[in-house]
């Protein structure tokens, strides 16, 4: 049984091999084709955590690959009444054909995972984001950069500089991460990227200084400084990161033919300004388009995972 729980459980030729099927799904949706890759297949949609790309595009992509998603919010279901993770998992994997979560603590993912009878999926925990990634790669790849990339992440060491170091380690390119000192990424993760990357030859480089970060970079990507469950902090984390906003005077710094990418929701004035994330090298609307894709990718590889 294959999950889709972080990248770092995948190799190289995996991670490729979902992303050339996700252009040839693409191409096809493009094109009005909609093929029945998961006939009257059932996806679980597990939110602890609200969602809106999350949501509208793993519950499109499921209905255009010829199955049906379902939306169960965590007071819809056993688990926002105390259910144990083990005995949802075990139920619920017997009456659908997959399932995808967002939630909190990747270990409840895990939890669900280890029981299930299905294939699962990360939707966003809190300490990894892959299939946003998985979206953010394909659209570098359509912009023609996958060749002597360099990434420049630059803010929160959050869920999505894991997945970052996950990929960067895995494919193999060069990856700079920029935080204020105290919101660097956790150091087992990155422990763990590190030893990936001696067998990729990927180049990973954490600094304090966006300016580093950034320069000659061919992708300068953001997120929000306050996440889901930060509110309280938020005055606190806006000092904190001051200095860390990606402007038009950053993006100087950066590759003439660079790339701006976030995840969203973006909160312009803060991570990012406004002239950038609307500006020429944005290219978040179709990162954002891409999480369809990409989802309906890792969703067709898993279901043929299960054939073999």
């Amino acid at each position: 049984m294959r999950h889709f729980l972080t990248l770092a459980d995948y190799t190289k030729e995996e991670i490729l091999e979902i992303l050339e099927l996700s252009k040839k799904i693409k191409k096809e949706t493009k094109n009005r084709v909609f093929k029945d890759y998961m006939p009257k297949r059932t996806l679980g949609m597990i939110f602890e955590k609200s969602s809106t790309r999350t949501r509208v595009s793993f519950e499109t992509g499921i209905y255009q690959l010829g199955g049906i998603g379902l939306f169960l919010s965590s007071n819809d279901i056993q688990l926002g009444r105390g259910e144990p993770m083990s005995d949802t998992s075990r139920v619920i994997s017997r009456m659908v054909d997959m399932v995808m979560i967002r939630t909190f603590e990747q270990s409840k993912l895990e939890e669900f995972a280890k029981y299930s009878k299905v294939p699962v999926i990360n939707g966003l925990t809190d300490e990894y984001h892959p299939v946003q990634l998985m979206a953010d790669y394909l659209t570098i790849q359509e912009a023609g950069l996958e060749n002597n990339l360099v990434v420049a992440y630059i803010g929160d060491g959050n869920n999505m500089t894991h997945s970052w170091l996950n990929l960067a380690a895995k494919l193999g390119f060069e990856l700079r991460v920029a935080t204020p000192k105290g919101y660097e990424v956790n150091q087992d993760i990155l422990n763990n990227a590190l030893k990936m990357a001696k067998e990729s030859g990927a180049k990973i480089v954490i600094t304090n200084d966006p300016k580093v970060a950034v320069e000659n970079a061919t992708v300068v990507t953001t997120d929000t400084w306050v996440s889901m469950g930060q509110e309280e902090e938020k005055e606190q984390r806006i000092k904190d990161f001051n200095g860390y906003i990606v402007d038009k005077n950053m993006m100087k710094l950066a590759n003439d033919k660079a790339i701006f990418l976030h995840c969203l929701p973006a909160y312009r004035g803060y991570e990012v300004s406004e002239e950038v994330i609307e500006g020429s090298q944005s290219l978040i609307f179709q990162e954002a388009e891409n999480r369809l894709h990409a989802q309906k990718g890792v969703m067709v590889w898993l279901d043929k995972q299960r054939d073999k």
